[in-house]
């Protein structure tokens, strides 16, 4: 009996210098990423909410002023605007390309003849860099010499050129168009993979049944890849309210500020007026409505499970 507790005690000794060992492992493997995180992410934002409760001027140390940035933006017209222009480029360019995406995943789902051709051609507004796009969008809408005056004029719609990114509603509309050029790929990919993955058993019973295929879109599929679509329509949110480069290489945030929205306007006041605690307390305002909708969707996401 001594002997075979010996024995199981030294099996239980090897076994947990085992697992010591590969949580070890598992520890190195981790510590880079939890590095990264904590350098990159975690400790840049805590100083960027310290700064933004000072008044904090580039070459001056910063004076703590408490929530007094917070307060001032809050009576700021053009910080309203930006707020304003950031929901309608936000949701307005994730609604359309929504649409856009779920009509390029149902048109190549259903093999359309022509289009498994041109595959390859819908992601190149994905692909490419958003400098160029940016350029491409700009020379589109060119109020002298643009493709679009060129074309419109050529085709009898206008008689004289139109200053697309020169008008504030149009400019905003401009912007809205490129994002969303640049950004239904990403869904239609997204959405064809969803569709490919639904069982045929489902479509055929359906038929049986008497369906027609508008009813078994809203019926079968579109429950089914409803978690890709809210899982795609968070990240573009994210993603569309943190845009930067395409607003700014179009517009810069104008004319009259039409086309500012929070990464622009952070950008403005931060490294053109130099003004850091401003520019913070405008980059932290974002973050409680990025949070309340990643909440808001995971809790839906987890609910449907």
């Amino acid at each position: 009996m001594k002997n075979s507790n010996k024995i199981k005690i030294k099996q239980l000794v090897r076994k947990r210098g085992f697992f010591l060992k590969e949580e070890r492992t598992a520890w190195l493997f981790v510590l880079p990423l939890t590095l990264y995180f904590f350098t990159l992410m975690i400790y840049p934002f805590i100083n960027g909410i310290f700064i933004s409760l000072t008044r904090k001027l580039v070459g001056f140390p910063p004076i703590f002023v408490g929530f007094q940035n917070y307060i001032d933006l809050i009576h700021d017209w053009v910080f309203q605007r930006v707020v304003r222009n950031s929901f309608i480029y936000t949701f307005g360019a994730v609604s359309i390309k929504l649409g856009l995406g779920m009509v390029m995943a149902l048109s190549l789902y259903k093999g359309i003849k022509g289009l498994r051709f041109f595959r390859g051609f819908f992601l190149l507004p994905w692909i490419t860099p958003t400098v160029i796009s940016g350029l491409i969008w700009v020379w589109i809408f060119q109020g002298y010499a643009g493709f679009l005056n060129i074309t419109l004029m050529g085709l009898g719609i206008i008689k004289k050129e139109i200053p697309w990114l020169a008008i504030p509603n149009l400019a905003l509309f401009a912007v809205i168009v490129a994002n969303v050029w640049r950004g239904f790929p990403f869904f239609g990919v997204s959405l064809l993979a969803a569709m490919q993955s639904v069982p045929q058993e489902y479509y055929e019973a359906a038929k049986i049944d008497g369906a027609s295929a508008t009813q078994r879109l809203w019926h079968i599929t579109v429950p089914l890849i409803k978690p890709v679509i809210i899982v795609c329509s968070l990240i573009s949110i994210v993603r569309t309210f943190n845009d930067f480069n395409l607003v700014w290489i179009m517009t810069r945030g104008g004319p009259a500020r039409s086309t500012h929205i929070f990464a622009t306007y952070t950008y403005e006041t931060g490294f053109l007026s130099f003004q850091w605690g401003k520019a913070m307390a405008i980059s932290i305002y974002i973050t409680p409505l990025l949070v309340i909708a990643i909440i808001f969707l995971s809790h839906y996401l987890l609910r449907e499970e």
